[in-house]
């Protein structure tokens, strides 16, 4: 039997009794290697069949091996209700979306307003699908409210690279690498998605669920859909921004004129309508790009952090 020094079994003890320092809402990713990118052919005429602009996996190229360091990355995308404090405190601008469908407007003012001004708030703003004209205020708030709550669990979407930044940057943390991103998504043995190598539309968002308005969810609802790290929504829902600029991986020598443009990485799918429903969107080597000031209905993010 092996005998520990004094100070060895002080250390061992210390390191068994440590409280986990992981924020509830964030997950630590160890340090090591995990499989990136891919070496994916579009041998199937998939780009015509769909009438896609870019070709399939060229950009995903060459498949390789990439080590990390330890990292921490939000167990979920950054929901209205984190987003919302987070532009009340920052006195940062709103989603634009946010003025269109009532979101932005405060309890309070809901409150002293009149009941006639509440029917046409809920109308035209909230859409509600009652006729508003036969409800009383105390319903009207309530239904309002209803609805408010319920959009504080959505991912926030409708936000530039710049606005994800800034909220990562206020809260003391990042937007994730797309080594990060990827590494999160695929786990220690690369899936293809992050539940495993099989597409599966049944257990994601990918906006053939007609439940939900606008094709985006609350997040977390699919918890079967969830990375091998146990991190939600990396697949589906919204697509997210991730700090990188659009260039070509070390070894890529496919020729493309969005790389180095200025354009920064976005990944996971959302849940818009048309061809963002085909399983290679959802992919976790998957990659689009964008202009860092433009927006879309199901593009949100979720931010990254040193691991101490």
């Amino acid at each position: 039997m092996r005998i520990l020094p004094a100070m060895a079994l002080v250390g061992l003890l210390v390191a068994c009794t440590a409280p986990d320092r992981t924020p509830p809402d964030m997950v630590l990713i160890p340090a090591g290697e995990f499989i990136m990118g891919s070496d994916k052919v579009d041998t199937e005429g998939l780009q015509q069949r769909y009438g896609l602009v870019k070709p399939l996996y060229l950009d995903e190229h060459p498949q390789q091996r990439v080590v990390l360091k330890s990292f921490l990355i939000d167990r979920y995308e950054v929901s209205n209700e984190q987003y919302k404090e987070f532009t009340l405190a920052a006195k940062h601008p709103e989603p634009f979306e946010w003025s269109q469908n009532g979101y932005n407007l405060a309890a309070g003012r809901l409150q002293q307003s009149d009941v006639d001004a509440l029917r046409w708030i809920a109308s035209d703003y909230f859409k509600l699908d009652v006729d508003t004209q036969r409800l009383d205020k105390p319903t009207l708030l309530r239904l309002m409210t209803e609805q408010r709550v319920f959009r504080d669990r959505l991912p926030v979407a409708g936000v530039t690279w710049l606005d994800a930044d800034a909220y990562c940057r206020f809260q003391h943390k990042r937007l994730p690498s797309e080594a990060e991103w990827e590494k999160s998504a695929r786990g220690k043995d690369g899936f293809e998605f992050p539940w495993g190598n099989t597409w599966n539309p049944e257990v994601i968002n990918s906006g053939d669920n007609t439940q939900f308005e606008d094709g985006i969810a609350p997040v977390g609802t699919y918890p079967n859909s969830k990375s091998p790290y146990g991190v939600y929504d990396l697949a589906g829902n919204v697509w997210e921004w991730v700090a990188d600029d659009y260039r070509p991986y070390p070894g890529n020598k496919v020729p493309n004129p969005e790389f180095g443009s200025g354009k920064k990485v976005l990944r996971g799918g959302g849940g818009g309508i048309g061809h963002y429903a085909i399983s290679q969107f959802f992919r976790s080597a998957a990659r689009q790009s964008s202009d860092p000031r433009a927006t879309g209905a199901d593009v949100g993010f979720r931010c990254a952090q040193d691991a101490r």
